[in-house]
C-alpha cells in the first residue's frame, strides 16, 4: 500500500496513474471515513481521469497524530504537500464535508494546484452551538467507551432516512458504521471539525474556479439552507441536489452523485 511521508505523519493514498486520457481528480474524504467514502466515484471514472484518493492523517489508514485537535489548517497543508509530492500540477478537488473544508482552503490558498471545485455536503460556517455540545458528548462517549454506544447516533448524524430505513441495505449500513467508528484515535479529528473556523470572505474571494455545491436532500449535518449560503458566496458557483441522500451521498446514491460529477467534468 503506497503512503507519502508528509509533516512528520504518514499519508495512506490510492492513485490510479496515468492521467493521458483526461485530467486528474483528487477526492478529500469527509470525517470518520477514508477513501472508500469515493471507491463507486474512482471505480467510475478511473478509465477516464487520474483519480487520487488519501485518508487524512489520524484517519482510516494513514499514521496516527499527537496532537489533540487536527485542524484544518494542517489538513489543507497536508492536502497542498501530498499533490506537490505526486507532481500533480493542477486537479480537479472534489472534497466532501471535512473534505470541502480543506478544498476550500486549498483553491483559495494554492489557487495554482486547482482546475475545479467539488463541495459535497459542506459548508463555509462554523459548527453551530448546538451541535458542538452534542458532538462534544459523543466524542467522549466514544473516546472513553468505543463505538457501541455511539454508533446509532453516528449512523443518524452521517446518512440519510432513506438508507437507513432501507432493509435491503442495512448490512451495508452496518458496514459503513463499522468503517467509521474503526479507530479508537479519530477523536482527535472530531475536535478539528467541532472547533473548525468559518471560511472568511476574504478567502472566499479566491476562489475563482468553477465551482460545484452538491447537497443531499436529507443532510441534516450540512442542510440545504447551507449548501444556498456557500454556493451565494462564491463567485460563479451552482448547486445540485442529490434525491435520498443524507451526508455520505457518494455512497447512499453513488451513481447520481457520479453522474453530477461527470457532467460537471464535461460542462
Amino acid at each position: 500500500m503506497p503512503f507519502a511521508e508528509i509533516a512528520e505523519t504518514s499519508l495512506f493514498y490510492e492513485d490510479t496513474g496515468s492521467a493521458s486520457t483526461g485530467e486528474t481528480i483528487v477526492f478529500s474524504h469527509g470525517l470518520l471515513w477514508g477513501t472508500e467514502l469515493f471507491a463507486p466515484q474512482v471505480a467510475a471514472l478511473r478509465d477516464r481521469y487520474r483519480c487520487v484518493a488519501w485518508d487524512h492523517r489520524g484517519q482510516g489508514r494513514s499514521g496516527p497524530e499527537w496532537r489533540n485537535c487536527i485542524d484544518m489548517e494542517l489538513l489543507a497543508q497536508d492536502a497542498s504537500a501530498l499533490l506537490d509530492h505526486l507532481r500533480i500540477k493542477r486537479a480537479c478537488f472534489v472534497g466532501l464535508s471535512m473534505g470541502g473544508f480543506v478544498g476550500m482552503r486549498v483553491a483559495a490558498r494554492r489557487p495554482d494546484l486547482v482546475s475545479r471545485l467539488i463541495l459535497i455536503e459542506t459548508t463555509i460556517e462554523r459548527e453551530p452551538a448546538e451541535n458542538v455540545r452534542r458532538y462534544r458528548l459523543l466524542n467522549a462517549i466514544f473516546r472513553r467507551l468505543g463505538p457501541r454506544l455511539v454508533a446509532g447516533q453516528v449512523g443518524k448524524v452521517m446518512l440519510g432516512k432513506t438508507v437507513l430505513g432501507d432493509p435491503n441495505r442495512k448490512a451495508e449500513v452496518e458496514g459503513w458504521i463499522k468503517l467509521m467508528t474503526r479507530r479508537r484515535d479519530v477523536w482527535r479529528a472530531v475536535n478539528g471539525v467541532i472547533d473548525r473556523a468559518p471560511m472568511a470572505p476574504d478567502e472566499l474571494a479566491k476562489i475563482r474556479v468553477p465551482t460545484l455545491v452538491v447537497v443531499g436532500d436529507e443532510d441534516l449535518a450540512t442542510p440545504r439552507a447551507k449548501a444556498e449560503r456557500m454556493t451565494a458566496a462564491i463567485a460563479g458557483a451552482r448547486l445540485e441536489f442529490v434525491p435520498r441522500a443524507g451526508h455520505s451521498s457518494t455512497v447512499e446514491e453513488p451513481a447520481s452523485v457520479t453522474r453530477i460529477i461527470e457532467a460537471f467534468l464535461a460542462s
